[in-house]
């Protein structure tokens, strides 16, 4: 088999997030945006590990702390470290899903027109990963 046809074969992708309060973290991914939990390493939101998928879409969250070593707050220069990563959406309809977010109390400012011509919304998740929701301007 050449190398080619070998790495054709790869399929998807799943971003995994390292989360500090996965209940809370599924409060957002689950309960707002419509992920559905596909695996988890326990029973209940108060895991370790989850997998989720939406619409093809496959994401990843662990927590970034075991129970016993949990600090009682995020640690600051940890969550910075996030703005570095951001999770790019597709969704056909920018104006509705704006509307539906704020109707689910998230912060976010008007839907905008990128420079490279997409319509899109950002927003943090509650561990301060960017998610930006585009879609192409006709």
């Amino acid at each position: 088999m050449s190398d080619s046809t070998t790495t054709k074969q790869i399929q998807g992708i799943a971003p995994l997030l390292q989360v500090f309060d996965m209940p809370v973290a599924l409060g957002f991914y689950r309960d707002v945006l419509g992920f559905e939990i596909v695996q988890a390493s326990g029973e209940g939101d108060d895991v370790d590990w989850v997998l989720l998928k939406l619409n093809g879409i496959e994401l990843m969250l662990n927590t970034a702390y075991e129970k016993p070593n949990r600090p009682a707050e995020p640690d600051e220069q940890r969550t910075a470290a996030h703005t570095d990563t951001s999770l790019y959406f597709g969704h056909p309809d920018i104006d509705m899903l704006y509307s539906y977010l704020l109707s689910k109390g998230m912060h976010l400012k008007q839907p905008q027109i990128t420079g490279y011509g997409w319509k899109a919304i950002y927003l943090l998740d509650p561990d301060g990963y960017q998610l930006c929701f585009h879609w192409s301007v006709p």
